[in-house]
């Protein structure tokens, strides 16, 4: 059985996190694993952000020089600390597995309820990317149909000193990594400070297509020394803790990372999500006072080489903002399906709007308000709701993982006592692991003949939901051979699940595009 030393930084959340890396390698590999805490000069200057100061490396150096100089056997870093270029002689040896890589806002629930009479809002955070994101977005998803003014101030200082002063109403809000406040609920002492901590607080999970986090936030990276004496054995004890899918997203963001020039100062997110055989990158932010605002999707499509007529799984009315945008695309509203609201009654519990139905009547009810997408959140904020999270067009599975989170079930738990429950708001027929109240009602009716002649026509169908594709093909069968798209959320997942070949996109604007760009 050997013996080894963990390099690390002395704040609450490096002990937790490297405590829980050291219990499971010791689990993992029956050695034993002892920590070592160094200072570092980041933790040390906390009164300026890390771009304004000079030099390099600020959470990183000291704890290079003892891996270097045979102090400690390895050191463990939130990933995103981490510079594009490190010091020769230190390798990576593995990257843990992330759940939740994006960025949160903490809240006091009182300060809630007056944003409606702010003229002005002041959010806690030194990262640029943050900064940036924050004072041009954020006030979108505030609960105000006021154009209130968003702004920043400085906020450095472990997790714990950042949520005290926000408690000490220094800031209106402020802005940490999810991951953070995630492993400090994993472990029992450092969940007492947090539950205390937390127990006022209410939170909104910053929705990733518009504040996408910082490159490789949310994961750990273990570093050793490149040529130890021992023939490599710790770097293989260190590799059982890896996660590939993690890796393979990291890869990605740590490349755009480096391409746009790396270090602390760097005022762009980047985000990259694996999802089925496809990886989701998005880029927002300003690089040399050029705005970046990027959503793209890799991987192997369908592809098609001639453009035709496009039927999209939206109303008249809905699919005229397309027709005249895309204005050299002949577009087919869907007219087989006609939807009309249906009345909901008061909920108790959470609840998740898959569509626009139902928002109208949507009250606070003092559990957590989730969305399908940006789009219904910004409506409800300018009705004054406070909305939490919202699954970004990624279905409800996006919903479930966030209700796992330990640190937000804090929060959820002191919101209300019907936390455990969630309703989907949406059409009966949904597919859904959820409880479901209808928000609106589907008839399907007869199209006219030149509806039908109009539909049949078509080479390109965009499908909203699946249900409305088995409503088609269930009446014009023959459709089935045309070529599908849908967006990335269960409606994908359906096509998956039946084995039907389908061109996912983004939303249905980057569809329409590609479609457009054929011969």
């Amino acid at each position: 059985m050997a013996n080894y030393i963990i390099g690390t930084r002395g704040s609450l959340l490096a002990l937790t996190q490297c405590g829980q890396i050291k219990d499971e390698l010791e689990a993992l590999t029956g050695d034993t694993f002892e920590l070592k805490v160094l200072k570092t000069q980041g933790d040390q200057i906390v009164d300026k952000p890390l771009w304004q100061l000079e030099g390099k490396d600020f959470f990183t150096k000291e704890l290079d020089h003892a891996l270097l100089t045979g102090d400690v056997d390895l050191v463990v870093h939130s990933y995103k600390d981490l510079g594009s270029e490190r010091p020769e002689g230190i390798t990576l040896a593995a990257i843990t597995k992330r759940n939740f890589a994006g960025d949160i806002l903490l809240i006091k629930n009182e300060k809630i309820e007056k944003i409606k009479e702010m003229d002005s809002f002041v959010v806690g955070t030194s990262s640029p990317r943050r900064i940036t994101n924050v004072e041009s977005r954020l006030k979108d998803f505030l609960p105000t149909d006021k154009n209130i003014e968003v702004s920043t101030k400085i906020l450095r200082g472990n997790v714990n000193t950042r949520i005290e002063r926000l408690l000490n109403d220094e800031y209106d809000a402020i802005v940490l990594a999810h991951a953070g406040i995630e492993r400090l609920a994993k472990t029992e002492n450092s969940l007492k400070t947090l539950k205390e901590l937390l127990k006022d607080l209410n939170f909104m999970v910053m929705p990733q297509t518009v504040f996408p986090s910082a490159a490789s936030q949310g994961a750990l990276a273990i570093e050793c020394l490149e040529k130890r004496e021992d023939n490599g054995e710790l770097y293989k004890k260190l590799k059982q803790v890896e996660d590939k899918l993690t890796v393979s997203e990291i890869q990605r963001e740590r490349q755009a990372f480096k391409s746009y020039g790396g270090g602390c100062h760097l005022a762009v997110g980047i985000h990259v999500k694996k999802l089925n055989d496809y990886y989701l990158h998005i880029h927002a932010g300003n690089k040399d006072d050029i705005d970046v605002d990027q959503v793209e999707l890799e991987g192997s499509f369908p592809s098609a080489t001639k453009k035709g007529s496009v039927f999209l799984g939206l109303g008249s009315e809905k699919a005229k903002t397309y027709k005249d945008k895309f204005s050299d695309l002949d577009i087919v509203p869907c007219s087989m399906i006609k939807k009309f609201p249906l009345p909901v009654d008061n909920i108790e519990g959470e609840r998740f709007l898959a569509t626009s139905f139902g928002h109208e009547q949507v009250k606070d009810n003092g559990a957590c308000l989730y969305t399908a997408g940006v789009k219904t959140w910004k409506r409800l904020a300018k009705k004054g709701l406070w909305v939490n999270a919202t699954s970004d067009a990624l279905g409800e599975s996006e919903i479930e993982l966030l209700r796992s989170s330990k640190s937000l079930e804090l929060m959820r738990n002191s919101k209300s006592t019907h936390a455990k429950n969630i309703t989907l708001l949406s059409h009966a027929g949904s597919f859904s692991n959820f409880d479901i109240v209808p928000s609106y009602a589907r008839d399907i009716v007869e199209l006219s003949k030149e509806e039908e002649a109009d539909l049949l026509k078509c080479d390109f169908f965009y499908w909203t939901s699946f249900s409305s594709y088995k409503d088609y093909t269930s009446k014009y069968p023959q459709i089935k051979d045309a070529f599908h798209m849908c967006g990335l959320g269960k409606t994908l997942d359906q096509f998956k699940k039946e084995e039907i070949q389908v061109r996912p996109f983004i939303d249905i604007e980057a569809g329409l595009k590609w479609v457009s760009t054929l011969s």
